[in-house]
């Protein structure tokens, strides 16, 4: 089960009220709709958004629920397919569900012998960008979306193992990764960039933040909340940008002038909130 991400923080920003509709843009298996569903009825909906066909099926029911399995780069089409308007506000949580390193078996855990696949639903996979792509190309992807330093020397060590075998399970990476670094010791996994990197780009996860939020701006009411949690300094970068430049223009007015982190108690509870960045705007 994924356990909702500043879920307190979330609702005490968000405010839900009764009657009022809201759109949660990452839904998994509904925790944080769940308490907006608690405090927005009797006549108040919420439109969850789930990528993710295996989460979806297992996701919460209520009837004041309009569940879609859909990405929210199609934000803006969703919500006029189902025509649900008066948005009071809209949360998106772009963090990885728990169940994909725990259970989907598509690679996204270095910890397990998995296929390198790696995507939320169809699409290129990482093996596919481990085999085909050129060192440059891969040497990039590494850097600039896993901000791996050692980029050059795993880029170069992948397209040697690759000429001896197709590179295909997690493990396999793993050893790769380690026999091109020779890691010490580190607060983090030596791996955990480089795997960080390839679901970016087999997800095209940058890009799809990138082109939601102008869409979310544009179907919230005025006097609308936008909240975002974001996982890593890349994403955080493009939410940070956004609400900036919006606030220049006059149409949002930002609430958090620092991005709100989980407490030293929900990090002991839920270790993989340690790296959540909440921010949170008005549209005006």
């Amino acid at each position: 089960m994924h356990i909702p991400v500043l879920l307190n923080e979330v609702i005490d920003l968000l405010n839900p009220e009764p009657n009022k509709n809201y759109i949660d843009c990452t839904l998994s298996s509904g925790g944080h709709t769940k308490e907006i569903l608690k405090r927005n009825g009797p006549e108040g909906k919420v439109l969850g958004i789930e990528i993710d066909k295996e989460i979806f099926e297992k996701t919460i029911k209520d009837d004041r629920l309009i569940a879609v399995n859909d990405s929210y780069i199609n934000l803006e089409k969703i919500v006029e397919e189902k025509s649900f308007d008066h948005v009071s506000g809209i949360l998106f949580d772009v963090g990885m569900s728990s169940y994909h390193v725990d259970s989907s078996k598509r690679g996204f855990s270095f910890n397990k012998d998995e296929t390198l696949i790696m995507n939320y639903n169809e699409g290129i996979t990482a093996e596919e960008i481990l085999n085909d792509y050129k060192e440059e190309e891969i040497e990039k992807i590494l850097r600039e979306y896993g901000e791996e330093k050692f980029s050059r020397k795993i880029a170069k060590k992948i397209c040697e193992e690759r000429k001896i075998r197709r590179i295909t399970s997690t493990l396999q990476l793993v050893r790769i990764i380690e026999s091109a670094i020779r890691p010490k010791y580190s607060k983090i996994h030596f791996a955990t960039r480089t795997f960080q990197a390839l679901r970016i780009k087999a997800n095209d996860e940058l890009g799809n933040i990138e082109n939601s939020l102008p869409q979310a701006l544009k179907v919230l009411e005025v006097g609308g909340k936008m909240l975002i949690i974001s996982f890593h300094s890349l994403e955080d970068r493009i939410v940070k940008n956004f609400m900036k430049e919006k606030e220049s223009k006059g149409e949002l007015k930002i609430l958090t002038k620092k991005p709100i982190t989980p407490s030293k108690e929900e990090i002991l509870s839920n270790p993989r909130s340690r790296s959540s960045k909440l921010r949170v705007a008005i549209k005006i």
